[in-house]
Order: C-alpha cells, then sequence, then structure tokens
C-alpha cells in the first residue's frame, strides 16, 4: 500500500498560471548562486563532516581530538576538515605547532539547528 508521502500528485489539466510564474522567475537567484548553494547542501550530505560539525558546535578542536572522538584516522579527518574548511564551514587557528578547528560563524550552527528541527517535525 502506497504512503500518502510516496504519491506525487499532479494537475489534470495544463494551465500556466503566467502571473504565478513570471512572479517566482523575478524572485529566483542566478543560476550561478542556486549552484552554490546546492554544493554546500552536498557538503552536509556526508555523515563524517556532519559529525564533525556537531563536535565544533561544543569546542574547538585539534585533529587529534576530532580523531579520537569518531575513531577514523588522521588523515581520514584531515581531508573532511579541508572539505568543510574550502565550503567556508569550518575556519582554524595555529598555536605553536598545534592547530585548533572551529566553526567558521553563527551561520552554520543555525543552518545545522534548522535541519535537525526538520527532521524532528
Amino acid at each position: 500500500m502506497e504512503n500518502e508521502h510516496d504519491v506525487i500528485e499532479h494537475c489534470r489539466a495544463i494551465v500556466v498560471h503566467e502571473d504565478v510564474v513570471n512572479k517566482v522567475r523575478q524572485k529566483m537567484p542566478a543560476d550561478e548562486c542556486l549552484f552554490d548553494l546546492a554544493e554546500l547542501f552536498k557538503v552536509f550530505g556526508d555523515t563524517t563532516r556532519v559529525k564533525i560539525l556537531f563536535a565544533l558546535f561544543t569546542a574547538e578542536m585539534c585533529v587529534c581530538d576530532i580523531t579520537a572522538l569518531l575513531g577514523l584516522t588522521q588523515s581520514a579527518v584531515s581531508h573532511q576538515l579541508r572539505v568543510l574548511k574550502q565550503a567556508k564551514l569550518v575556519k582554524y587557528r595555529k598555536e605553536g605547532k598545534m592547530v585548533y578547528y572551529s566553526l567558521d560563524d553563527e551561520h552554520v550552527k543555525k543552518i545545522f539547528d534548522q535541519g535537525l528541527a526538520h527532521i524532528s517535525h
């Protein structure tokens, strides 16, 4: 039996509401902006990266700390941190020989919290 969420409803007649289409078209961001947004959301598509972000909500951490927390190799954690850094989700600071990672800004936590609220809904 089909779940109501599995059924895709569609119009039974073809009628284009030009006013609605034009209104949305005017507000639609440029393709490049939407591409960048899609790329950002792809970063959240990896469980390891999500775990790292969650850890960094609580505390600034070095690669060794994250490695111990997640039970991964230093190489695997470094790779994921590089992806998060390129997406401007995390930043780092050096203190002597140590490198500490933290969230880039509060927007990251807001995105994460919105996602959690949505799936908990």
